[in-house]
């Protein structure tokens, strides 16, 4: 990632006025009139003499940064396609094109939170880097996209959550959450329901008594168990309509909740950049 020197304070010194600080495009555009007013050559020297010269100065070691990026993008962390955990879809095992979304969307989102905001929360802090054991190959012009640190990804998403619009409002203005904030509260959600929720909701088949419907009748029709599917004993066509039709409604609703979540995240999707 380029250092850009337009930014140090070696080209606040030449151009005669200080560029950081946080502002709106308005403050922004009002920042580089009266810069330009002020010191007009000065400006340009900063503004744009350095940038040229640095993009010669940088152009062999950007150059060489752009293949690693091109090795580490194909082969690394495969940013061309949508990959589902193991965990989700065993390796070499078939899935239909719709039973692929969910996993390959939520899997796409844990990395999301787990390798490119973690290391968003600790790419400009020493101490953060300390505290959550950056690795020492993460860090430097070789550094790859794969160290994984959950606690880290939550912890920018907490702060993110917290970002108001007090600094660009005017006096007696309602103080709000920002875009950012909304969106990070959004992105938390949807990682904690994949990570805690979805994993966790009871089997269907459990749940609903189906399961125990047909352990009863194989012990009831040992060694037959189309007849047992087939019981003609009211009290066991009883107990299979009473449990599949529990098993229908869990499983329509466990359906309509991941078509919901899956349209939350396609919504939120233009945030998933860092």
């Amino acid at each position: 990632m380029r250092n850009y020197w337009t930014c140090s304070k070696f080209a606040d010194w030449i151009r005669g006025t200080t560029k950081g600080g946080a502002k709106t495009s308005e403050g922004w555009n009002e920042w580089e009139k009266r810069a330009k007013a002020e010191h007009p050559i000065r400006w340009w020297i900063a503004e744009e003499g350095l940038d040229k010269i640095q993009d010669v100065w940088c152009y062999i070691p950007e150059r060489l940064n752009d293949v690693r990026y091109y090795i580490n993008n194909r082969w690394v962390t495969r940013t061309h396609c949508l990959t589902a955990h193991p965990r989700d879809i065993p390796r070499g095992e078939w899935r239909d094109v719709g039973n692929r979304f969910l996993p390959c969307l939520f899997n796409e989102l844990v990395d999301f939170v787990e390798v490119e905001q973690a290391w968003h929360h600790v790419m400009w802090d020493e101490e953060a880097r300390k505290k959550y054991k950056t690795p020492w190959w993460r860090s430097g012009w070789l550094r790859w996209r794969t160290w994984r640190c959950p606690e880290a990804g939550i912890d920018y998403l907490k702060w993110a959550m917290t970002l108001t619009n007090k600094d660009f409002i005017e006096e007696g203005e309602k103080e709000e959450p920002t875009y950012q904030a909304k969106a990070a509260k959004e992105i938390l959600e949807l990682y904690t329901w994949w990570k805690e929720v979805y994993p966790n909701r009871p089997e269907p088949m459990e749940a609903s008594g189906w399961s125990a419907y047909c352990d009863a009748m194989r012990d009831k029709y040992p060694g037959s168990f189309m007849a047992s599917l087939n019981s003609k004993d009211p009290e066991d066509r009883k107990a299979s309509d009473k449990a599949h039709k529990l098993l229908r409604k869990i499983e329509a609703a466990y359906e309509k909740e991941d078509e919901a979540m899956m349209i939350r995240l396609i919504k939120i999707r233009e945030s998933l950049w860092t």
